[in-house]
Protein backbone atom coordinates (compact mmCIF):
# COMPACT_ATOMS: atom_id res chain seq x y z
CA UNK A 1 0.00 0.00 0.00
CA UNK A 2 3.07 2.49 -0.14
CA UNK A 3 2.87 2.70 -3.32
CA UNK A 4 -0.11 3.79 -3.50
CA UNK A 5 -0.16 6.11 -0.80
CA UNK A 6 2.77 8.08 -2.89
CA UNK A 7 0.67 8.03 -5.57
CA UNK A 8 -2.23 9.62 -3.92
CA UNK A 9 0.55 12.39 -2.76
CA UNK A 10 1.52 13.09 -6.68
CA UNK A 11 -1.86 13.22 -7.73
CA UNK A 12 -2.86 15.30 -5.02
CA UNK A 13 -0.10 17.76 -6.40
CA UNK A 14 -1.67 18.14 -10.23
CA UNK A 15 -3.78 20.90 -10.69
CA UNK A 16 -6.51 19.53 -13.38
CA UNK A 17 -6.78 15.72 -15.38
CA UNK A 18 -6.64 14.04 -12.23
CA UNK A 19 -6.68 10.29 -12.97
CA UNK A 20 -8.70 7.57 -11.63
CA UNK A 21 -7.35 5.89 -8.55
CA UNK A 22 -8.55 2.26 -10.54
CA UNK A 23 -6.03 -0.13 -10.78
CA UNK A 24 -8.58 -2.87 -12.32
CA UNK A 25 -8.32 -4.88 -9.26
CA UNK A 26 -11.82 -4.50 -8.26
CA UNK A 27 -12.97 -6.41 -5.21
CA UNK A 28 -14.91 -4.98 -2.40
CA UNK A 29 -13.51 -6.14 0.97
CA UNK A 30 -15.96 -6.93 3.59
CA UNK A 31 -15.19 -6.03 6.34
CA UNK A 32 -14.00 -2.49 5.53
CA UNK A 33 -16.27 -1.70 2.60
CA UNK A 34 -13.29 -0.43 0.54
CA UNK A 35 -11.94 -1.61 -2.87
CA UNK A 36 -9.12 -4.06 -2.39
CA UNK A 37 -7.43 -1.85 -5.12
CA UNK A 38 -7.72 1.26 -5.35
CA UNK A 39 -9.40 1.78 -1.53
CA UNK A 40 -12.33 3.72 -2.83
CA UNK A 41 -15.58 3.32 -1.62
CA UNK A 42 -18.43 1.74 -3.41
CA UNK A 43 -20.34 5.53 -3.63
CA UNK A 44 -16.79 7.00 -3.87
CA UNK A 45 -16.43 4.80 -6.98
CA UNK A 46 -19.99 5.15 -8.45
CA UNK A 47 -19.02 9.31 -8.11
CA UNK A 48 -16.29 9.57 -9.77
CA UNK A 49 -17.20 10.70 -13.02
CA UNK A 50 -19.26 13.65 -11.68
CA UNK A 51 -16.92 14.90 -9.03
CA UNK A 52 -14.75 18.09 -10.29
CA UNK A 53 -10.98 18.26 -9.44
CA UNK A 54 -11.61 19.41 -5.98
CA UNK A 55 -14.12 16.62 -5.47
CA UNK A 56 -11.25 14.08 -6.84
CA UNK A 57 -8.30 15.11 -4.65
CA UNK A 58 -10.90 15.16 -1.96
CA UNK A 59 -10.86 11.25 -2.47
CA UNK A 60 -6.90 10.75 -3.53
CA UNK A 61 -6.47 12.56 0.14
CA UNK A 62 -9.08 9.62 1.80
CA UNK A 63 -6.93 7.20 -0.24
CA UNK A 64 -3.83 8.40 0.87
CA UNK A 65 -4.84 8.21 4.94
CA UNK A 66 -6.55 4.62 4.39
CA UNK A 67 -3.19 3.42 2.65
CA UNK A 68 -1.24 4.81 5.44
CA UNK A 69 -3.25 3.36 7.90
CA UNK A 70 -3.44 -0.47 6.09
CA UNK A 71 0.66 0.27 6.10
CA UNK A 72 0.44 0.61 9.87
CA UNK A 73 -1.58 -2.51 10.79
CA UNK A 74 0.69 -4.28 8.02
CA UNK A 75 3.34 -3.39 10.56
CA UNK A 76 1.55 -3.95 13.41
CA UNK A 77 0.49 -7.71 12.64
CA UNK A 78 2.64 -10.72 14.36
Amino acid sequence: MEWLAKQAVRVQRKERELPSPCIAVCRMAFATGLCEGCLRTMEEIRAWSTLDDEGKRAVWALIEQRALQAEAAEGDAP
